[in-house]
């Protein structure tokens, strides 16, 4: 291939968004990274809260959080993320009854995902879009996981910040490896179409809804973030890596389970939004490079 191509990609796989974080100018590092990591878990204890009653379509902001056994409100005190859990020894005050490992999990998570964003990544602009972009991929993948569903709330809320960081991005000249808002429209048509079309496909070999709608609006979001070409390669890493872990463990799985029970077999239900989260971070983060690598492998570069 030409240079006039091969110039231009290298370049931009070259722009993506890693580098070496710091702590602004007059702050201790140690005060800085513990601020970020603290912001991180609370924004992980908030996600707790929208992954608990967005499927449910209730409200994240009333009422209080609530024990879900016993109904017993919980105090300030007794929400610190990630301390108050190790301090309750992981047992509701009220009830006594064990509070799901998943809560100091997704707040681990997610400080540790801030932690790692501003600490790889040299513009706090760009730092911060990747911190929030893999919190909604998160949320997005366990609550999928759990109920078969992704909420509203998660793609509408990722829709309106990728769309508005785009804008800044380019006001401030700062694109950090996101889309532009050209690309960002183009990328969202893009993931959407290009799921829907995959679920109208299995919906006709399999005689049954193959994806749900909430795929499609996930891959909008994924498509204003990342643009067309990365696009693609999410559905494709998604698409792989969704292959790989039913075929190797849920299914036989399954069908050793339905063997012991004696009843009839049936495919379990692919939460695709499980796979797709992470293979949208992995475009973002790594997309150019696999497809330079890529282009490369097959002699166009």
């Amino acid at each position: 291939m030409s240079a006039l191509l091969v110039k231009p990609l290298l370049a931009v796989a070259a722009g993506a968004p890693l580098g070496a974080g710091a702590a602004p100018q007059g702050i201790p590092p140690w005060l800085w990274w513990g601020m970020i990591f603290m912001l991180g878990a609370i924004i992980g204890s908030f996600l707790n809260v929208c992954i608990a009653r967005w499927p449910m379509e209730l409200s994240v902001v009333a009422p209080r959080s609530r024990c879900p056994r016993c109904q017993r409100q919980i105090a300030w005190y007794e929400n610190i993320p990630l301390g108050s859990w190790v301090a309750l020894g992981g047992r509701c005050r009220g009830c006594k009854l064990p509070i799901s490992i998943q809560y100091p999990a997704v707040e681990l998570l997610i400080a540790l995902g801030w932690l790692a964003a501003f600490a790889t990544i040299a513009s706090p602009l760009t730092a911060l879009r990747v911190a929030v972009f893999g919190t909604i991929l998160a949320g997005v993948a366990i609550t999928d996981l759990q109920y078969y569903l992704i909420p509203d709330g998660f793609t509408v809320f990722g829709l309106v910040w990728v769309s508005i960081t785009s804008v800044a991005g380019v006001l401030l000249r700062d694109g950090g490896g996101f889309a532009n808002p050209y690309d960002a429209m183009i990328g969202a048509c893009v993931g959407a179409g290009a799921i829907s079309i995959i679920g109208w496909l299995g919906e006709v070999v399999l005689k049954k809804e193959a994806m749900g709608f909430g795929d499609v609006t996930l891959m909008a979001v994924v498509g204003a973030a990342v643009g067309p070409g990365r696009t693609l390669l999410t559905v494709f890493i998604g698409a792989a890596l969704g292959a790989i872990v039913f075929l190797l463990f849920v299914m036989p799985f399954t069908w050793f389970r339905s063997r012991q029970k004696h009843v009839p077999f049936e495919p379990p239900l692919v939460p695709f939004g499980v796979f797709l989260a992470p293979a949208a971070l992995v475009a973002l983060l790594w997309g150019y490079r696999l497809i330079a690598w890529y282009l490369g492998r097959i002699g166009l570069l």
